[in-house]
């Protein structure tokens, strides 16, 4: 069991660092006012609550939410949920500091001459009224975002409407009284005391990300191809930086992108959300991914190493110097029409000329719920909702894993059991017995830290299994009935899809839950009273006394988790060969460059010439190269031989490339 919320802190402008309009936040109250023992207290949050700089405005803005993520020397992520709201301010009239400056002294000049000189001297400052921005953060090591989006926005609402609850009572129910169960748990219902009914559902496996429907909006904003790209730029540790108007926006993105990145996990720097302040962090060395205000988009263009997306324009810009390995060919086309099925369905039938019409579609709609995942056979005509499409589309980039990472457990060996288990990756046998040996994504994807993170997690033979493990243990069988059957492809992938569906949400039937809100333009009532002071005493009183009742070990005691197991080996990687997919020579290609070369010694040139750039894209491969050698050694007598000068200029042609390559 762990806490829904570790620490809730309410910031505000600092009135007394101001300067010219900006100024920074601090951290007004914070509850409980004593660290945690085993989750200390994190400094610098009043940075993340207004990312663009604390700044009075001179009218009222509506309440935002967002989540900052920072994380800790230990590299545990801490999940900021803010909510942003303005209070009144009465500025009194003050003069500039460089007039203070010009002032006459007193001392040594005539009195009358200084009364005078005071009078006159106008007053320039601020609007006599103006907004500050005051957030409501809550600090968790759980990434519930709705949950924390409704108690910080039932909070909210209880202080502008001036309902006769105490705010004490809200946060001492939601740090003391809520505790949640872990992956696998049971569905938790509870009201932070305002009358409301919430629920809250872990999920079934604690290795899967959690992603609602991120994935789907990250498609939707950019499109496949450039998803594609950032999904390789992240494979192979580069630096990433998103932009957008949406503080939402960047942290789902960013969350997106690391989903895609499972089985493996993100382990180096990750800021979804940088403050304006911190901009010069973008010139680290290290990888990262990060994300900005598009307020920032003119200091951040001359990044020579960073590769940025705009979310808002659906672009990626690769600056020339960063060299970007795509996935081998044909798994990256296979991926991009895996995933054209599954986002554009309709092109299945674009071109029929009696295509399904809009009732047939209607009427196998109400077979199944619209916010469920489909359950019948004929569902491809179907529009899927967000959250379904969502599972679909990271059921494809898990069949890619899979695929690329076929007959991995036949190149693991285990150097040491006792205390812990330390398992070493043959990388050189697995390159070349899936001949990736020249494949510089592969390559590079297994030489990242996040690769040996994967080996020491996935690599005991004895361990909890997950959606993934049976993935790649089926994996060919499955290719072998798409091979085929196509349609079958589409079915395959709603079945993983279905099963990342059920993770998410394994009740079927949802609670109705009850969530307090403010009235339309509630936020821009003129007379409206600050936010009182919360009573420390009281809030830790509630925290004790929740945390004294809150024992749920009675409720677990029937949990069981996942218990551990043999993990499926899979094929051998011995066995691949004849099934390979991912290697691009062929016995053809072969064959055409041995014709190219003798086309070359018996000096027909414009023959040659004709399959001269496809020997050239051969020679990409160890194989081609290999051969070219051969062929070249047949064709000298002795220790040379006699060119003509087309004949030279075509054999020197070849061995640059091969050299190249």
């Amino acid at each position: 069991m762990s806490r829904l919320a570790d620490y809730f802190v309410v910031v505000g402008y600092d009135h007394e660092k101001e300067r010219s309009g900006m100024s920074s936040g601090m951290i007004l109250q914070r509850f409980p006012e004593k660290d945690w023992s085993d989750t200390p207290f994190m400094d610098g949050i009043e940075w993340f609550c207004q990312p663009q700089g604390w700044a009075l405005s001179t009218e009222r803005q509506e309440p935002k939410f967002f989540v900052s993520v920072l994380t800790d020397i230990d590299a545990n992520r801490h999940y900021c949920a803010c909510l942003c709201f303005n209070e009144t301010v009465s500025i009194t009239p003050s003069k500039p500091v460089d007039e203070e400056e010009d002032n006459v002294d007193p001392e040594n000049s005539h009195p009358s001459l200084t009364g005078s000189l005071t009078r006159t001297i106008p007053a320039i400052t601020h609007h006599s009224i103006m907004y500050a921005p005051k957030c409501l953060v809550l600090v968790s090591r759980l990434d519930y975002i709705e949950t924390f989006r409704n108690c910080l926005g039932i909070m909210y609402t209880v202080y502008v409407e001036s309902m006769p609850i105490p705010l004490e009572t809200l946060v001492g129910n939601v740090l003391g009284c809520i505790q949640v169960p872990p992956p696998g748990g049971p569905q938790v219902r509870f009201s932070i005391g305002a009358g409301d009914r919430q629920a809250l559902q872990p999920p079934l496996s604690p290795s899967l990300p959690v992603t609602n429907s991120s994935v789907s909006l990250l498609f939707q904003q950019l499109g496949i191809r450039n998803v594609l790209c950032l999904f390789c730029a992240i494979m192979t540790e580069h630096k990433i930086l998103f932009h957008s108007k949406s503080y939402s926006r960047l942290t789902e993105g960013s969350h997106a992108l690391t989903a895609l990145m499972y089985p493996f996990r993100y382990s180096h720097v990750y800021i979804p959300l940088l403050p304006a302040a911190l901009v010069e962090v973008l010139s680290t060395p290290t990888p990262f991914i990060m994300g900005v205000h598009s307020s920032l988009r003119s200091e951040i263009s001359d990044l020579m190493d960073v590769i940025i997306a705009d979310l808002d324009g659906g672009s990626i810009t690769v600056p020339d110097g960063v060299s970007l390995p795509l996935l081998p060919q044909p798994l990256l086309s296979q991926a991009q029409d895996s995933l054209t099925l599954v986002l554009q369905p309709e092109l299945a039938w674009a071109d029929h000329a009696f295509p399904p019409s809009a009732a047939s579609s209607s009427l196998s709609n109400a077979s199944h719920s619209s916010n469920g995942p489909p359950n019948q056979p004929q569902y491809q005509t179907i529009p899927k909702s967000p959250a379904f499409l969502d599972k679909e589309i990271r059921a494809v980039f898990m069949r890619i894993f899979a695929q690329l990472l076929q007959g991995y457990r036949s190149c693991l060996t285990i150097i040491r059991i006792h205390p812990r288990p330390v398992i070493t990756f043959h990388k050189a046998a697995f390159l070349g017995e899936r001949g990736l040996t020249d494949c510089d994504f592969t390559t590079r994807v297994l030489d990242c830290m996040f690769f040996t993170s994967f080996v020491q997690e996935r690599g005991p033979p004895w361990r909890p299994c997950d959606v993934w493990d049976e993935l790649h243990s089926n994996l060919l069988e499955l290719l072998r009935l798409e091979s085929q059957e196509q349609k079958s492809l589409l079915a395959h992938i709603q079945d993983l899809a279905h099963q990342l569906y059920t993770n998410e949400n394994p009740n079927p039937q949802p609670y109705v839950q009850k969530i307090l809100k403010p009235p339309d333009g509630a936020f821009a009532r003129i007379h409206q009273p600050p936010l009182p002071v919360i009573d420390g005493t009281q809030v830790q009183a509630i925290i004790d006394e929740g945390l004294a009742k809150n024992n749920l070990k009675s409720r677990l005691a029937s949990m069981r988790p996942a218990q551990p197991r043999i993990v499926p080996m899979g094929p051998h990687i011995s066995s691949i060969l004849d099934n390979r997919n991912i290697v691009s020579n062929s016995a053809r290609r072969l064959e055409v460059l041995r014709n190219c070369i003798n086309c070359i010694f018996e000096n027909k040139i414009s023959d040659a010439r004709k399959t001269f750039p496809a020997v050239l894209r051969a020679l990409k491969s160890k194989q081609a190269r290999l051969a070219l050698c051969s062929e070249l050694a047949a064709h000298v007598v002795g220790n040379k031989a006699m060119l003509e000068h087309q004949q030279f200029d075509l054999v020197v042609r070849l061995m640059n490339c091969a050299l190249q390559a």
